[in-house]
């Protein structure tokens, strides 16, 4: 094997290994094959999958599996914690009023009938979080104490075990982590279960089920990151969530909804720690080098303070930051606290630093774009009941489209819509959890093509460019072509065609990388995935012919917003193409339902 190369080479040398191949090592490297059977899957032990498995716990005559790649005691968004509840209904609000923001904040790219349903029960999981130990933090008159309009104050470091504890003492639910689920099992529109191996050992799963909910979380690492090389996974967003959900959907034929409305978060510089906590705690406002407030010249939702950081950095007034010079020495105490909780990165920098926040402004960045449902309306197209256009397939979490703003109670309010829809399907007709070793000459010929490619990565001999490399080319095509940090997150349709272009070679390279065990195996697919998501969100990028969400989505042959554009960008697979979709907005008081069924 020759020593790394950059990426200026690697393209070059990926196109030389697609003519000349890789050598099979002829040893083979069998791996073992277990086949289950439950009434209900669940693919992802974060947030929303394990509140399905609750909600779902209460149906004793129903099976429920959850599979999980890493451990669910500390998976998903919620693995180091999170310091506030950022969608409740506080108190003189009502849930239509949640609705309204979420509606505005994506400038009307929304399904309002998603969002009314799932702001209708953010308090009641919110309280019942409580009653499983969550601690919220209340006031002398024993309210809880809000941060905001919409948010309010927790200790959530412990929030995810105490989720997964709950779901230990579930009688009905069997949960085996360390599996990585990588494709349906689809027959006719209609799912059957999936396929996985275990990323320990050498066994391949091949998972029967009736129900399937999809909680697998929303895409990072697409692109290049604010902190490139060793340091590339310092992101706002979990770095294992590599859009796994997404990519078996694009490639089952589920429709896939408002890809092109990127997130990108505007962080603390270097630390990417969060900005939130300091504008609404402080609060403080977006200051320019000069130290001019330059916030409200751009506008106050998502997109527009981070393009408002973008383009005064752009035109030569940045840096910028978050005006907390002069707070009190109690407030920046509790920015102290707050973030040791969730990003000790921050805290330990002001420490080390000859002033805090209260001496020295915050310097803030954007971030690279993600794909993350929870946040903007990117994902699975639903019903109302969050079921995907695959029958018996249902998605929630960042993982659902058309419900931006969901952050952690939206998601336990989606696993728990789907978790009850399931049940109303499936009554009475549980029939218990079985668990098969089949041997290979018993395996039917998909199950046996599964584990013949999973065996072929692990049988591969290691070729001049390994799965490192990929990924980093992969990000770098993103970065320059699609709308990344170094174009100041524009675009057009000349650079998104190359984009693809060269994306679509990088997925014909996937079958020569070569895993030496599991783990690697396990990257291999994660790279797959990301790949799989980013020619989506490349159609994505080039349908919308206008731009709505500045930064977000900045289409540079469109530079203008079009009422013409009030629709969904909606995208299907079919015969290895991307399909573009457009759909109609579904307004306030109306609800989607799938017609095709």
């Amino acid at each position: 094997m020759i020593g790394k190369v950059g990426y200026s080479y690697s393209y070059e040398l990926l196109k030389h290994i697609e003519k000349v191949g890789n050598t099979i090592n002829k040893g083979g490297c069998p791996m073992d094959f277990r086949e289950l059977t439950t009434d209900v899957l669940v693919i992802g032990g974060g947030t929303a999958g394990c509140y399905a498995a609750i909600t779902l716990g209460q149906e004793k005559d129903v099976n429920v599996l959850i599979v999980e790649k890493a451990n669910i005691k500390r998976s998903g968004c919620l693995a180091a914690g999170v310091n506030a509840i950022n969608a409740y209904i506080t108190e003189g609000h009502v849930p239509q009023d949640y609705v309204d923001y979420a509606k505005k904040d994506a400038d009307g790219i929304v399904r309002e009938d998603l969002l009314l349903s799932m702001s209708e029960r953010l308090n009641e999981v919110t309280a019942h979080m409580e009653h499983l130990g969550l601690v919220i933090l209340k006031d002398k008159d024993g309210k809880y104490v809000a941060r905001g309009n919409r948010n309010i104050k927790i200790n959530g470091e412990n929030i995810k075990p105490i989720l997964a504890e709950a779901v230990k003492k579930l009688d009905n639910t069997t949960v085996i982590n360390h599996v990585n689920i990588t494709d349906y099992i689809v027959e006719d529109g209609v799912i059957k279960g999936a396929y996985g191996f275990d990323v320990n050992d050498r066994t391949v799963y091949k998972i029967n089920a009736k129900a399937v909910i999809c909680a697998t979380g929303g895409a990072a690492g697409l692109y290049r990151p604010n902190n490139p090389g060793f340091s590339r996974h310092k992101m706002w967003y979990p770095p294992f969530n590599t859009g796994a959900g997404y990519a078996m959907g694009i490639n089952a034929g589920a429709e896939m909804t408002t890809f092109e409305m990127r997130f990108i978060a505007l962080r603390c510089k270097d630390t990417i720690a969060p900005t939130g906590t300091i504008a609404q705690g402080v609060p403080a406002k977006q200051l320019n080098s000069n130290g001019e407030v330059y916030e409200n010249k751009y506008g106050l939702t998502t997109s527009q303070r981070l393009y408002g950081t973008v383009t005064e950095n752009r035109e030569g007034r940045g840096p910028c930051y978050l005006g907390t010079k002069g707070i009190s020495k109690a407030q920046e105490e509790d920015l102290y606290k707050a973030y040791l909780n969730m990003a000790p990165s921050q805290t330990l920098k002001w420490l080390e630093a000859a002033g805090g926040p209260s001496e020295e402004n915050v310097e803030i960045e954007g971030t690279e774009p993600y794909i993350v449902g929870g946040h903007t309306a990117s994902g699975y197209w639903v019903d109302n009941n969050r079921e995907t256009t695959i029958h018996g397939l249902y998605a929630a979490g960042d993982v659902a489209g058309g419900c931006p703003q969901k952050y952690v109670t939206g998601a336990l309010a989606e696993g728990e819509i789907a978790a009850q829809a399931i049940a109303e399907r499936l009554e009475g007709s549980g029939k218990g959890f079985v668990v098969n070793e089949v041997a290979d000459s018993e395996l039917s010929e998909n199950a046996f093509a599964k584990k013949s490619e999973y065996e072929r990565f692990l049988n591969n001999k290691q070729g001049l460019v390994d799965i490192e490399q990929t990924e980093e080319a992969m990000q770098k095509i993103m970065d320059q072509y699609a709308g990344g940090i170094s174009t100041d997150y524009q675009y057009n349709e000349a650079r998104l065609e190359l984009a693809d272009e060269k994306i679509k070679f990088l997925e014909k390279s996937i079958d020569n990388l070569a895993a030496q065990d599991a783990d690697d195996l396990l990257r291999i697919y994660e790279i797959r995935e990301r790949l799989t998501v980013c020619r989506s969100v490349i159609a994505h990028l080039k349908a919308r012919k206008e731009t709505r969400w500045h930064s977000f989505a900045e289409n540079m042959d469109y530079p203008a917003k079009s009422d013409d554009w009030l629709k969904y960008v909606n995208s299907r697979k079919e015969n290895g193409k991307i399909k573009i979709i457009i759909r109609d907005l579904v307004r306030g008081g109306d609800s989607y339902e799938h017609s095709d069924k």
